[in-house]
């Protein structure tokens, strides 16, 4: 558990106590949301082997699957360098997203202008 702790410690959350996590499959590395935690549900998540959110719309923690069964397992985690976004890899069992889609953006793709670079 002090690990656990000395990494909530490093994290760096924004001013409302939150810390973006980018949730992405840990065998084909498939980005598949973004959530948002607090320090008790960064603990959770590291603990208990599910990923645990803090919701910003409803105020109270919820695990991916706790309803709908499309529950994600923890198989990895790392901060980035600046310790203010996390990246947890998952194995996601069902759709991630809310809408039924396997990745949140897979609904809304946009068309931008592709970049190359320089010759």
């Amino acid at each position: 558990m002090n690990d656990v702790e000395a990494v909530i410690e490093r994290a760096t959350f924004d001013d409302a106590g939150l810390l973006p996590a980018i949730i992405q499959q840990w065998d084909t590395k498939e980005v598949l949301m973004l959530g948002y935690m607090n320090a008790e549900a960064l603990r959770r998540t590291l603990t208990e082997g599910r990923v645990t959110f803090w919701s910003r719309s409803r105020q109270e923690y919820w695990r991916k699957g706790d309803t709908s069964g499309n529950v994600q397992y923890v198989k990895g985690a790392a901060l980035d360098c600046d310790d203010d976004t996390l990246l947890v890899q998952v194995d996601q069992i069902g759709a991630a997203c809310h809408t039924g889609a396997r990745r949140c953006f897979d609904v809304d793709p946009l068309e931008p202008v592709v970049g190359s670079p320089a010759s």
